[in-house]
């Protein structure tokens, strides 16, 4: 993607979801407090949960999710070099295609970063 796509691959991912919150207002309620329950720190922080979704993001081939985690990753303060160690993570456990989809994580994280 060219820059800025990423950044705008985001703001659609979040303008779907708020289209689908109007939608289906109740099951999205109980997803949302499955997200609210999942996303704070715990015997795990935060900081180590969001690699872990982007790296489940990334061997499903989730695109808005990889997207996604990657922003938030970033923002709860991974490294460029922890995202590529959790692509190298996610490539192991979802083979080729992992592959293709982790090289988006990096380029979205690089693109975030600036």
């Amino acid at each position: 993607m060219a820059d800025g796509q990423y950044k705008a691959k985001l703001q659609q991912v979040r303008g779907n979801a708020a289209q689908l919150f109007k939608a289906a207002p109740e099951p999205m309620k109980a997803f949302q407090s499955l997200v609210t329950a999942t996303s704070k720190d715990g015997a795990l922080s935060v900081r180590h949960k969001e690699p872990i979704a982007l790296a489940i993001a990334i061997a499903t081939r989730c695109e808005g999710c990889i997207v996604h985690h990657v922003d938030a990753a970033r923002r709860h303060g991974a490294t460029r070099e922890e995202v590529a160690e959790t692509i190298g993570v996610a490539v192991e456990m979802g083979g080729g295609p992992a592959t293709v989809y982790g090289a988006t994580a990096l380029a979205a994280f690089d693109e975030f970063a600036t």
